[in-house]
């Protein structure tokens, strides 16, 4: 009975097709320190963010004009301010189509306010701009009291933490006239983004996330905004969700991205509108479709049509277009490395688990360099090697064929580059990268074609933390090791994991191996004290003090064998 169970398991992971998803689905939210050091240091994150990416990030913001042109046009000079200006993408095209309006514009980052001073447009007869942080400094020391038309928030509330909103907001009610309005957008609850946040520990509280280089972004839902402004003396005048729904073929993704616009007028206590209470009651969820508006652009991947300025590219990717790979040093047991990877500050906002480079992978390439016996004359297949392979690259001076695979193209055309950048030609000619989804079954066999008669030597880094995964990871592996090996332990054909428990624990994980028919054999650290001449992985350690370098000591390394 449990044979046949077993059988029908792994017919049905092997002729899976569809893509698996690598990348962590733990919820466990960031840590009080990190919230605390992050609303504390936010304004040094946003500095850093225009430090890096200068005014090349945000496209300037044209539709502004189209969407709520009958607010800035009419009879008089309007005075407008803008919150959160960043480089300058809402006060430059508001200019130039309303050249007799004057902007105030405030930033809490100086190198935004730096590069707003320092635009070919800017002129002080139309633009006044100041840092100033809205949840403590006082607006009326810069604007009188009761003199702006209009006030933008484009993007901008969300990097506010939810509990200092209505301090924003207060402040702004001190410089708005009586019937001056706030012309809002920013992202809404549902948008892809916000996915993706919730599959990794980035959420700091309901609806607010921490991104890679430490900026924030909160996804505001009708109610809350409702509430949010109504309670700080504004009135809901309009107020939509609109999704946009992206197609990137080359890349084989969907992107349906979701942000509110609204307009707010200040509050008259004396003459509420039924109408515009029965407006803002529509828009629950109860009534969904009648507040989306839809637009489909099918768009390639060398295609611009995207809109920057709603920070598309950095929310989907963790990469903006103008962003760069990092070249790092890798150097251990006399190797050296250099090995382009994703930049550090994206890699815990980007899709790909498989553009950096894990400590699991620096401690087996350590133990492969100091132990190349375990490779020695034989054929060895990398699972979810990544862009590094540097396990990979230093098998392939020993063994006599090894296969690096991932189931990323972004990721295997990085590693193609690595490989051929770091390996002498010898080592190169027995050294293949290949595409394997696990479960595929097409990849599977292309993998098969390689070698065979399976593999000697299947070795996975970092590859256990997703629980959907470790079937598939299994299946796979037992259809790509070799069937036999001689007596002697050196060449019994083998699985070696190397990786730190998280969402999967060592129980669960030896109970989908024996499924697979492996069997765990030795693993390291040992729990109990164990006689080291026994114990494989323990002999490997001996003698070299790989201990005394190890880049986390929670590690472990599990050895299988099949049954």
């Amino acid at each position: 009975m449990a044979s046949g169970t077993q059988d029908s398991g792994a017919h049905q992971i092997a002729s899976q097709t569809q893509r698996l998803q690598i990348y962590p689905t733990s919820n466990n939210g960031v840590s009080p320190f990190w919230r605390e050091k992050y609303e504390r240091e936010a304004k040094r994150y946003w500095d850093v963010f225009y430090k890096h990416h200068k005014d090349k990030f945000f496209k300037d913001r044209h539709y502004l004009d189209k969407e709520w042109g009958d607010y800035f046009s009419g009879a008089g000079k309007k005075v407008i301010l803008e919150v959160g200006c960043g480089a300058g993408n809402t006060i430059f095209p508001v200019i130039a189509s309303y050249p007799d309006a004057f902007i105030y514009a405030c930033d809490f980052s100086p190198r935004a306010i730096e590069l707003v001073k320092t635009h070919e447009d800017f002129k002080e007869s139309h633009v006044s701009a100041f840092v100033s942080d809205l949840t403590v400094d006082d607006l009326c020391e810069e604007i009188p009291p009761s003199s702006v038309d209009i006030v933008t928030m484009i993007f901008m509330l969300s990097a506010v933490s939810p509990e200092k909103m209505p301090l924003v907001l207060q402040n702004i009610r001190k410089v708005v006239k009586p019937n001056g309005y706030v012309l809002f957008r920013d992202y809404a609850t549902g948008d892809l983004a916000q996915e993706r946040f919730s599959g990794k520990d980035q959420k700091i509280s309901d609806n607010f996330y921490v991104r890679g280089d430490g900026t924030r972004a909160y996804y505001f839902s009708n109610e809350f905004l409702t509430s949010l402004f109504k309670e700080n003396g504004f009135d809901v005048h309009k107020l939509d969700v609109c999704c946009k729904q992206v197609e990137n073929r080359s890349r084989e993704l969907i992107m349906n991205r979701r942000w509110v616009q609204a307009v707010f007028r200040v509050s008259d206590d004396s003459n509420s509108s039924s109408g515009i209470k029965a407006e803002a009651n529509l828009l629950d969820s109860d009534n969904i479709d009648q507040e989306i508006k839809r637009n489909n652009l099918n768009i390639g991947l060398n295609e611009s049509a995207i809109d920057l300025s709603e920070g598309v590219a950095f929310d989907m990717f963790g990469v903006s277009p103008s962003s760069e790979y990092d070249i790092i040093d890798v150097n251990l047991r006399g190797w050296n490395f250099k090995i382009r990877l994703l930049s550090k500050e994206y890699q815990h906002t980007c899709k790909s688990t498989g553009l950096m480079l894990w400590e699991s992978a620096r401690l087996m390439a350590s133990v492969l360099a100091e132990n190349p016996s375990i490779v020695a004359g034989k054929r060895v297949l990398e699972l979810g090697c990544g862009c590094g392979g540097i396990c990979s690259m230093i098998a392939a001076r020993y063994a006599d064929q090894v296969v690096a695979t991932d189931g990323d193209a972004f990721a295997l055309d990085l590693l193609s580059k690595n490989v051929a950048s770091n390996i002498e030609p010898a080592s190169l000619t027995k050294l293949t990268t290949k595409k394997l989804e696990w479960g595929n079954k097409d990849h599977i066999e292309s993998v098969k074609e390689v070698s065979n008669g399976g593999f000697d030597i299947i070795i996975g880094t970092d590859v256990t933390y997703i629980a959907e995964a470790i079937l598939p990871l299994f299946a796979t592996a037992k259809e790509l090791i070799a069937s036999s090996g001689s007596n002697k332990d050196d060449n019994v054909p083998a699985l070696i994991l190397c990786h730190i428990f998280r969402r999967v624990d060592e129980p669960t994980l030896l109970l989908a191996a024996a499924q697979f028919g492996f069997r765990l054999v030795d693993k390291w650290p040992a729990e109990v004290s164990t006689n080291l001449s026994q114990s494989i992985i323990s002999n490997w350690f001996l003698d070299n003090h790989l201990e005394d370098d190890l880049p986390s000591t929670a590690l472990n390394i599990l050895l299988f064998r099949l049954e």
